[in-house]
């Protein structure tokens, strides 16, 4: 998989693809994510990307040139699955959108900034828009890189246990189960017997009861 991200701080994303599971998907070749700098678009004389927005109103509006440049030039090197806008009126990413995009080939995600992005970008080019949430964020970087861990995590051979990712939360509409691990009795606060019981059945059982009933607890809709 390639995910080409158009950015006007590239320096943001340079932490969170330079470790632990995403650095090691790169290193294996199983993921290629190149951070482009849209002010290297631009063709104004200070490399501006953003004006005042027409009918007047507060704030700046990234403009269409850059972008459009950018989206074009990567175009033209090979077809995308998907290009990706990061804004809070997007639909709320959730474990099966990132099922979904994690088979894709290849995707272009776009970083807003300031007021927003020209809506020509989001109506011409814009083939999904994704929100983390009901709250506004500084720019769509963070977002960006939410949208890339939780991807890149399930494409085949990127986790040691590949079977991992089947049992995360929310992967059938439940919250995972608790876990533990040694020692099985820390200061008279036990492990459950079932866990150590050797009894793979019974302990598969076990953990399918948790799971509905934390979910039951702390998100009942997803149980509808």
């Amino acid at each position: 998989m390639r995910v080409d991200i158009i950015t006007v701080l590239p320096a943001l994303l340079e932490s969170p693809f330079a470790h632990s599971i995403l650095q090691r998907a790169q290193k294996k070749g199983l993921a290629e994510i190149v951070v482009h700098n849209l002010r290297d678009y631009s063709q104004q004389k200070q490399k501006s990307v953003d004006d005042y927005p027409y009918g007047g109103g507060s704030g700046m509006v990234m403009t269409i040139e850059p972008f459009a440049r950018c989206i074009e030039a990567l175009k033209a090197e090979r077809s995308y699955d998907e290009v990706i806008f990061m804004t809070p009126d997007g639909v709320t990413l959730n474990q099966g959108i990132a099922n979904e995009l994690s088979i894709k080939k290849n995707l272009i995600i776009l970083c807003g900034h300031y007021k927003g992005i020209d809506q020509r970008i989001r109506d011409l080019f814009v083939t999904r828009e994704l929100s983390v949430g009901d709250y506004v964020l500084s720019g769509g970087e963070l977002p960006a890189a939410i949208v890339v861990d939780a991807v890149v995590r399930l494409i085949p051979g990127v986790l040691s246990d590949e079977t991992s990712a089947l049992s995360d939360s929310f992967q059938d509409d439940l919250l995972d189960a608790p876990v533990y691990t040694r020692p099985a009795d820390w200061n008279g606060h036990k492990v459950p017997d079932i866990l150590l019981s050797g009894h793979q059945a019974k302990i598969d059982e076990w953990r399918h009861e948790q799971a509905i009933e934390r979910t039951r607890q702390r998100r009942p809709d997803l149980l509808k």
